[in-house]
């Protein structure tokens, strides 16, 4: 593994109410604007908003896949804007360090249109 190498893509199937229903079950997090559409249009949007959590998992699961559940040593994100149900994320990573057996990444969490709604950095344990 060396600087510039890229880690996935990872695309996703199209964000589903039902994914998000089930996704606040699992997380607990069940603020109204991720599953009830008059709330949602109330605060603004034109629908649900899928959790931003749930893109950052996206980002779990392309570093376990990629590296192993276990080397995952840090995941840190910053939330850049909404995606709705019907939206298409694309996860993927670049190895922007190397220490040792150590890679440092930044990661993206992009739709279609290019609109980038996460990005963040990990920190994952690499064989030497």
């Amino acid at each position: 593994m060396k600087v510039g190498d890229v880690i996935g893509p990872l695309e996703k199937a199209p964000i589903t109410t039902r994914q998000l229903v089930m996704y606040a079950g699992a997380s607990g997090d069940f603020n109204a604007i991720h599953y009830d559409e008059p709330f949602a249009r109330a605060a603004g949007f034109p629908s649900v908003i899928a959790h931003g959590m749930l893109s950052m998992a996206f980002f779990g699961e392309l570093l376990s896949s990629t590296f192993g559940p276990h080397r995952v040593q840090r995941l840190s994100a910053r939330f850049r804007a909404v995606t709705f149900p019907g939206e298409v994320v694309t996860v993927a990573g670049k190895v922007i360090a190397v220490e040792g057996d150590t890679a440092v990444l930044a990661l993206t969490a992009t739709k279609k249109d290019g609109t980038v709604t996460l990005d963040g950095a990990a920190i994952v344990s690499i064989p030497v």
